[in-house]
């Protein structure tokens, strides 16, 4: 099995606004750290990030809307393993736009992150990681949908102090 990743926020001021510039510029920077990174598998990018129609409308009203926000940023993506990924997020480049999404994400819906276990080959859509999210929302940690503090393995986020909703 390997492990996906959903994380999602809304941008405070939107992806052509100066004030987002660090962030819009960066992308390519950690998007290819993460391409190379150990243990990464796939991204979506954003010809793939397309939803399917039948799942989108299984979704709840707000979350729909979250999906088709035109200041949504969003990544969704595929690891071997928990410490590929905590590699990635906690020990590279990452890490630096981490500290700052403060200053990039609105307050409300910042720290949205859903983890989940999926087959080899398997490329979940950006429909189904809101699904998952909603699911990790309304019924904690599962092994349906899950945050960092569910893998016993995952360590990495502890101690590297980022925000408190990291552990979600």
């Amino acid at each position: 099995m390997h492990l996906a990743e959903y994380n999602f926020g809304m941008l405070r001021h939107g992806w052509d606004d100066p004030r987002s510039a660090a962030f819009v510029e960066g992308l390519d920077l950690v998007n290819g750290v993460a391409d190379r990174a150990n243990g990464f598998v796939w991204r979506a990018t954003d010809a793939d990030v397309g939803t399917d129609g039948a799942v989108v409308s299984d979704l709840a009203p707000e979350d729909r809307a979250r999906l088709e926000h035109e200041d949504l940023a969003a990544t969704l993506s595929i690891w071997e393993s928990v410490e590929a990924l905590e590699q990635f997020v906690w020990k590279t480049v990452h890490r630096q736009f981490y500290a700052r999404k403060a200053e990039w994400y609105d307050a409300v819906g910042n720290g949205n992150l859903v983890l989940w276990w999926v087959a080899e080959g398997e490329r979940p859509t950006s429909a189904e990681g809101m699904a998952r999210w909603r699911h990790l929302q309304d019924n904690g940690n599962t092994d349906h949908a899950f945050g960092w503090s569910y893998l016993k393995e995952a360590q990495a986020w502890k101690t590297h102090a980022c925000a408190p909703m990291a552990a979600e």
